[in-house]
């Protein structure tokens, strides 16, 4: 898990001074779910003969076959490994660790309101165990997820007492796209804003842009998480665009969940185009074995980004970071000098 990128598929061709462009680059995760983060080596050496060899899904070349294929890979070792606050703990030491050899500086991750049910600890108890790992160097913001069917299917009482905790910044939806939006939806997010919450909502993967067109005009929220169908619809773009709606995309998943037809036919250039405020993330590593460092190299490799523009995504996350103005001008003065002497990369 975890390719160097110096030997990542994702970076093939690029220059080394593109690669230590990257890599110097302060950069920020939007979009990050820890139980799509499972510590595989961790779960080998407590399980070793149920998971003995190296997932055919870290392939480069591998696709899911459907959503449910895809839910089914991060639910059977998800559920192996995160049974306590403990083991969310563990799993966010490895997942803060590697963050800082890729220079990152925030991340908003997000657990599972149904895996939480199933541990049975709560999600403040959850929230508190990613929290109490936090390195120096690192900013962290946890946000609680839950899929469109939790609260009438066993959450309600964890997603009230997430919103009433002071270890979860906000709330996220995610899950099957083209379930419903049930009536509890619309006022569980207003009860989060209530309490001074952060809210996002995935729209726009699986489901149709007007699933982002639902995110914005019912939820309300100002991130949705993936967006990229909202280019199949411009009324949904001058949309994001009059609201100032950001999109934490995640291109490698996009392309191994085959919500794009290849990696070329990628829609962030043209969203970026239309206007619309656009970040960078991993969106479940363990799915994707892909980390922050390739997703850039992916979008300057396949996609044709120069140095500015990576230069620009990076500055998007940095701008939409939930921290202090004083953090976030030294990280964007930071940010400006990167690659500013030396070779040009190309």
């Amino acid at each position: 898990m975890n390719t160097p990128l110096s030997k990542s598929p994702w970076a093939r061709d690029m220059s080394p001074e593109m690669a230590r462009f990257i890599s110097d680059l302060p950069k920020t995760e939007h979009h990050l779910h820890i139980e799509g983060t499972t510590p595989y080596d961790r779960l080998q050496r407590l399980q070793p003969e149920a998971y003995r060899d190296a997932p055919e899904h870290w392939g480069s070349e591998f696709r899911f076959d459907s959503f449910d294929h895809f839910l089914h890979v991060l639910g059977s070792h998800g559920l192996a490994w995160f049974t306590s606050p403990e083991r969310y703990a563990l799993a966010a030491e490895d997942i803060f660790a590697r963050a800082l050899t890729q220079n990152v500086r925030y991340i908003e991750l997000s657990f599972d309101a149904n895996f939480a049910a199933a541990v049975g600890a709560g999600p403040c108890a959850i929230a508190q165990a990613i929290h109490s790992v936090v390195p120096d160097g690192l900013e962290v913001v946890v946000f609680m997820g839950m899929t469109r069917d939790a609260y009438v299917n066993g959450c309600a009482e964890v997603i009230d007492q997430a919103l009433r905790s002071e270890f979860i910044t906000g709330i996220d939806l995610h899950g099957t796209e083209p379930l419903p939006l049930l009536d509890w939806t619309k006022r569980i997010w207003e009860a989060a804003r209530a309490e001074g919450k952060v809210t996002k909502a995935h729209a726009g993967e699986f489901g149709p842009a007007s699933n982002v067109r639902e995110a914005v005009e019912i939820l309300g929220v100002q991130r949705v998480q993936h967006g990229v169908r909202a280019v199949e619809d411009q009324a949904v773009l001058d949309l994001l665009g009059a609201r100032g709606v950001i999109l934490d995309v995640c291109p490698i998943s996009n392309v191994k969940l085959k919500v794009v037809p290849s990696p070329e036919a990628h829609p962030l250039r043209k969203l970026i185009d239309a206007g619309i405020a656009c970040t960078i993330s991993t969106d479940d590593p363990f799915a994707f074995n892909n980390t922050l460092e390739e997703e850039y190299a992916f979008v300057h490799t396949t996609l044709g980004f120069g140095r500015d523009e990576l230069r620009g995504l990076a500055r998007q996350g940095i701008r939409n970071a939930l921290v202090s103005e004083q953090k976030r001008k030294a990280w964007l003065d930071e940010l400006e000098g990167v690659g500013k002497t030396g070779a040009s990369a190309s």
